[in-house]
């Protein structure tokens, strides 16, 4: 397929072996690093591979975030949400508000709660089974999408019990997937000037392959578009790409980059942060390219891209559009440029306008819905 195009004989035997065979990390990051017309092949081959692996469906989920704090101890240079405890507009939902929310959402036949919000200090474990508890007594069959490794491993020292014991728990008390959020970019040396309070790419490394041993699938995600290199984005793909393979735990793949104009690095004029439109296209394919069938599902963030871009980049080895989202508070904060909640119908108008077909899914990509 790539015989009447004007590339390099280098580009050329990286694009057809990965027609074959996932691509090794060198090749990866000879690929994220590609300029002009080569960029063109590169995206034609992870749409090709995108098409072998998952068909034309493009599919989404019908949800409803639940931001229940934006107090967090663990102050990230790229959040703009969140607030230290007696800033006057932290906050701290109670049951009665958060109830508020999640029946409004049941109401417009969400299919999961995605329960998130700050590093509270003095939250633990029974905290936290509290609010799953919460919302499975009225709504069990709404899958809950909760937390963050980060939390959870705040929440178990503070409860002086193991990590392990702590997911069961989790799980036990209704927890059905989790976000792979806290990974940002897992390289050292990006997190500690971005996020030096969270957990270490070795920590985080362990505590997802502990939550997907305890039954806690979920997402693997990435942050992009600050202080890291292309070198360590295609470093960061690799470990998800041999997490997936020592688990199997990881149901989709979310490259979320980074919405700089209202996080405090970018207010500190340390530069001027934030991904090209090119970049994010290129670790979308290359991304396909690494993964193929082992994370077969890539997601393409709306609320980050904007509804115009993140079309486009269904062309780009994607096949997620994500969540309707019904108020993803995050991301506003961050300056989200299409707003931050979405009617079924528009993500449909936007999948069947590249001739795809959108289907509505649940959180584990294992049961799918007829559009109405």
């Amino acid at each position: 397929m790539l015989k009447n195009l004007a590339i390099s004989p280098q580009t050329e035997r990286i694009l057809n072996k990965s027609l074959d065979e996932e691509i090794c990390v060198e090749d990866a990051k000879y690929l994220m690093n590609l300029k002009g017309s080569e960029i063109y092949p590169l995206l034609s081959v992870a749409d090709k591979l995108r098409e072998e692996i998952v068909g034309n469906d493009v599919t989404f989920i019908n949800n409803c975030n639940i931001n229940f704090t934006n107090i967090c101890t663990v102050r990230c240079g790229f959040c703009a949400f969140g607030r230290d405890v007696g800033d006057k507009d932290a906050y701290i939902l109670d049951d009665e508000a958060i109830l508020s929310k999640v029946r409004y959402a049941a109401s417009r036949n969400v299919r999961e709660f995605t329960l998130m919000g700050g590093v509270l200090p003095d939250a633990d474990i029974e905290y936290y089974e509290h609010l799953l508890t919460l919302l499975k007594s009225e709504f069990p069959k709404i899958d809950i999408h909760g937390f963050s490794p980060t939390m959870i491993n705040d929440a178990s020292k503070i409860s002086e019990i193991e990590i392990e014991d702590a997911f069961k728990r989790l799980k036990n008390a209704g927890l059905d997937t989790l976000p792979g959020t806290a990974a940002e970019i897992l390289v050292d040396r990006t997190r500690e000037i971005i996020c030096p309070q969270k957990v270490s790419t070795q920590e985080w490394i362990d505590i997802i392959k502990i939550a997907q041993e305890c039954g806690c699938k979920g997402s693997a995600t990435m942050m992009y578009g600050h202080v890291e290199t292309l070198d360590e984005r295609v470093e960061h793909l690799d470990i998800l790409r041999q997490i997936q393979k020592d688990t199997g735990g990881f149901t989709e793949f979310i490259p979320m980059t980074f919405m700089p104009v209202y996080s405090p690095i970018f207010l500190q004029g340390q530069r001027d942060f934030g991904a090209t439109g090119v970049d994010d296209l290129k670790l979308y394919a290359v991304s396909r390219l690494m993964f193929k069938d082992l994370i077969p599902n890539i997601q393409v963030s709306w609320v980050k891209m904007g509804f115009k871009f993140a079309q486009v980049s269904l062309l780009a080895g994607t096949n997620d559009l994500g969540g309707t989202l019904g108020g993803d508070e995050l991301s506003e904060a961050s300056g989200a440029p299409d707003g931050v909640d979405v009617e079924i119908s528009k993500l449909c108008s936007l999948i069947q306008d590249l001739g795809r077909n959108p289907i509505e899914r649940n959180s584990t990509y294992t049961e799918f819905y007829p559009v109405i």
